[in-house]
């Protein structure tokens, strides 16, 4: 069963005064439950409440702060398998990987757990004997965050752990699409014992929501996982109320694979990273840079190893990717693989929709794939790889920091001078070399460039969520 999922206000679930949205099974595309809608007399409601719950959760010690994540933690391992379920319903992903996400869900918040503990100020010298300064670092406020619905748990769950380790109160805009398993999160945190009212979780029309949340004086802060076309727009109305924000936007990484690599292995881990929930994810490979005496031998090894995918309902343990997340990203792919084949491309693998009832499209290889074709300067954010051959290191640094993107960037490669000049001059917030090392909770995540600033996850985590203040006094 799928439930009809509600909003999450002071405390309580409860619908909204909007009209309930429809939510679809992607593999089925066939209604399976509903999400209530917020609109202004609900975000009204939700705002009221974060002001009153911040008061109470500020002042929440940091070891009961942490002992809730970890509590919350916990509650997440229990109750894995039905938020699992729910995920793939909702998005399609492969019920393998929905539970991969709830596991990173609770390392998240025993992660922020540990950073509950350690806010730290410190002591300066002051110039005179008589006078002590101190820098102490206070929660911001209150944060409206916007999650997507590609990864609906661990991007929630890092925006929520965060802002409530640092003490802070939260609205969390969840995605209509993929409602459910966001709303088993946070009532996660809910029976763990965060206050009533420092999380809320509303759903609703995203500009409406944003438009109301983000110049109210009581949000101090905005944090947002999504397009850089959106991305861009609320980091300009938050710029205009003096809202610190932390964005997490679109990429296209590029991956340079040097002749010296072990080309099986590569082809082999590339594949599995680049149709991990079916493409849909802002870090996966997309632009496939190969040195070009290998070239041919690794576009072979790719195919062969992404011919043996089995795409199915996400459900079934066979599957090893599921559906499109939705009709409009099944139709992108379309275009643009229509496209890329008519710029000069070749066709490898794959290219088209399978069937006719739900959203699959087959994984798709397409090499000598030329610069004018969409797919090479638009994120496809799906199921197709990009091939082309390069042939010195300075042609494939230029071609990956050619788009303004500058989230995540890959390399493979035995030399060590090689790894060096793309650490040092592939320009992308995150770099990863031989392997699959980004997103864990202990590890920055951020871009650089269209792909937004500041960092979740690592240190630099909670940081986002705490004014520092500078206190001088001087003794009579």
């Amino acid at each position: 069963m799928y439930p009809n999922v509600s909003l999450f206000i002071d405390g309580a679930w409860c619908d909204g005064q909007g009209a309930a949205l429809t939510v679809l099974n992607p593999a089925t595309g066939e209604k399976i439950g509903t999400v209530a809608q917020a609109v202004p007399v609900d975000l009204e409601r939700a705002l009221a409440a974060a002001e009153r719950g911040f008061d109470r959760w500020r002042h929440t010690s940091g070891f009961e702060r942490s002992r809730i994540l970890r509590r919350t933690a916990a509650l997440l391992r229990e109750r894995s398998e039905e938020i699992a379920r729910l995920m793939t319903l909702e998005q399609g992903k492969v019920i393998a990987e929905s539970r991969q996400e709830v596991e990173r869900g609770a390392e998240t918040c025993e992660w922020m757990a540990g950073e509950a503990q350690r806010i730290y100020g410190r002591t300066i010298g002051g110039r005179a004997g008589n006078v002590s300064q101190t820098v102490i670092k206070e929660p911001i406020g209150i944060v409206a965050a916007f999650t997507p619905w590609n990864f609906p748990v661990n991007q929630m769950v890092r925006k929520l752990a965060g802002a409530l380790a640092a003490g802070c109160a939260i609205i969390v805009k969840g995605p209509e699409e993929t409602p459910a398993s966001g709303a088993e999160l946070v009532r996660a945190f809910a029976d763990a014992g965060v206050a009533a009212g420092a999380m809320n979780l509303v759903y609703g029309v995203p500009a409406q929501v944003s438009e109301f949340l983000v110049p109210q004086p009581g949000v101090r802060k905005v944090s947002f996982t999504g397009s850089t076309q959106v991305g861009k727009h609320l980091a300009s109305l938050a710029g205009r109320h003096m809202k610190p924000v932390t964005m997490e936007l679109g990429g296209h990484a590029p991956v340079l694979v040097f002749a010296d690599a072990d080309i099986e292995a590569a082809a082999k881990a590339l594949c599995g990273n680049k149709f991990r929930c079916s493409g849909q994810s802002c870090i996966n490979p997309t632009r496939f840079l190969i040195e070009h005496n290998v070239y041919e031998r690794f576009v072979a090894a790719f195919v062969g190893a992404a011919a043996a995918i089995k795409v199915g309902d996400g459900l079934d343990p066979q599957s090893t990717m599921g559906p499109m997340a939705n009709v409009r990203r099944l139709e992108a792919m379309q275009a643009l693989t229509a496209d890329a084949l008519q710029a000069g491309a070749r066709l490898r693998l794959g290219g088209r929709r399978i069937g006719e009832k739900g959203y699959f499209f087959e994984p798709t290889v397409l090499s000598e794939v030329p610069l004018t074709a969409r797919a090479m300067n638009e994120e496809p954010f799906g199921p197709i790889a990009l091939m082309r051959p390069f042939g010195t290191v300075e042609e494939a640094i230029t071609e990956a920091n050619r788009l303004p993107y500058g989230l995540a960037a890959y390399a493979f490669t035995r030399s060590a001078a090689h790894a060096r000049v793309v650490t040092e001059r592939v320009q992308a917030g995150m770099v990863s070399i031989n392997h699959f090392g980004l997103g864990t909770p202990e590890t920055p995540f951020g871009g650089v460039r269209d792909s937004g600033y500041g960092f979740e996850g690592g240190s630099e985590a909670i940081e986002a969520y705490l004014q520092p203040r500078f206190i001088s006094v001087a003794d009579i």
